[in-house]
């Protein structure tokens, strides 16, 4: 029994590898096994205001050191303490097999299934840069046109209520779901994150975790995109994996929402991809013509992160010290969240979290096309 115990992760996590090759297999699974379970989970969190994986996590890590510390206390004065050390330690193992094995099929499986893109045959041979050029003015448009309907204090920054949107984002995605039908779905309220100052370190706004069905949100940073955070962890609990992807329906689902919070944070979101890759000409005037609202959110959020591995104790050796603990950590969270990423199917890593700009290209063109007309047909009107 008890080596049927042990060899069962191991067994389940094989079979996992084995048949991941398989789209039609994964789609079978993500559809009747992952997807059920994950909503269920999510259900069963939705009843906490905390994260439950927050304190699952925290609970497991103290019970890990002291179960450790005392193992290796108990067994060092007896004879074979390297065995028996083993022994003792072979639960641990088991429990971490399980885990990553219930982890792979409800959740890595999506990686491996078919994708929104595919579902929805989108376009994946590019975007002309004119187009590009055309959906980036587009964006810095509408973003210039919602940045004055957002709650600001008197100084002009962004004081939006986080409650409140947090409250409305669990309805942001009724419109793009009638688009779209596999966005359809119960979606749970996001949870303030505990640790959002460990998240913030490792330059990180919000994460889901499959095995509670919770969306978290770092808190800490500027609250002009966070609402865009919150639909992009929403759209991992709607079965959107790859990141791109996920990226993609989030701006959608907000500017399509009706709410000016969510709309502003996905025009915001998707401007901020777009100039990263539009020609400097372009870029410079999008950055000339954004509103004060504007360059004073994309602002504050820069200084946010960049400062974020930066101690300033005043210390200069204190400073020094936590500064490349900070940077030790981020590297060291990124490496290996981008060799995950590569790992599951995903050939960009990390570099997919920008790889949306062709899917934001190919999905607002019309609108862009049709908006910037209208615009220029009523300025000669009233010329």
């Amino acid at each position: 029994m008890t080596i049927a115990v042990c060899v069962f992760p191991v067994i389940l996590t094989a079979l996992f590898y084995v048949l991941r090759s398989s789209k039609e297999t994964m789609d079978w699974v993500v559809y009747n096994i992952s997807s059920p379970i994950r909503n269920f989970l999510g259900l069963l969190s939705s009843i906490y205001p905390f994260a439950l994986m927050e304190i699952l996590c925290t609970a497991a890590v103290i019970f890990l050191i002291y179960y450790i510390i005392k193992s290796i206390r108990d067994t060092s004065r007896r004879r074979g303490k390297w065995k028996l050390l083993g022994k003792r330690l072979l639960p641990i193992l088991v429990v971490a097999c399980y885990i990553w094995g219930l982890f792979c099929w409800l959740w890595n499986s999506g990686y491996h299934a078919t994708g929104f893109t595919e579902r929805y045959e989108f376009s994946n041979e590019g975007v002309a840069v004119e187009d590009l050029v055309i959906v980036a003015h587009f964006f810095a448009l509408k973003t210039n046109e919602l940045s004055g309907l957002v709650e600001r204090d008197n100084d002009g920054n962004y004081i939006a209520d986080r409650r409140t949107m947090f409250d409305d984002s669990t309805r942001i995605y009724r419109n793009i779901s009638r688009e779209f039908p596999s966005l359809q779905g119960r979606i749970y309220a996001p949870k303030p994150m505990l640790y959002s100052w460990l998240m913030s370190i490792t330059r990180y706004s919000g994460m889901y975790f499959a095995l509670t069905g919770e969306a978290m949100i770092n808190t800490h940073p500027p609250g002009s995109f966070m609402p865009f955070t919150v639909a992009h962890e929403h759209a991992h609990q709607l079965g959107i994996f790859a990141e791109d992807e996920a990226n993609f329906v989030a701006i959608a689902a907000c500017v399509t929402s009706g709410n000016p919070v969510f709309e502003y944070a996905g025009y915001l979101t998707g401007l901020n991809y777009l100039m990263n890759v539009v020609p400097v000409d372009d870029l410079i005037e999008i950055l000339d013509n954004t509103t004060y609202f504007v360059k004073l959110d994309r602002f504050e959020n820069a200084v946010f992160w960049s400062t974020r591995t930066t101690a300033n104790t005043g210390i200069n050796f204190l400073d020094r010290f936590l500064t490349t603990v900070a940077e030790t950590t981020n590297d060291a969270v990124n490496t290996i969240y981008d060799s995950f990423l590569k790992s599951q199917n995903q050939e960009l890593g990390l570099q997919s979290y920008g790889a949306c700009v062709d899917l934001l290209v190919v999905y607002f063109l019309d609108a862009a096309i049709e908006y910037m007309a209208a615009l220029d047909e009523g300025l000669d009107d009233e010329g």
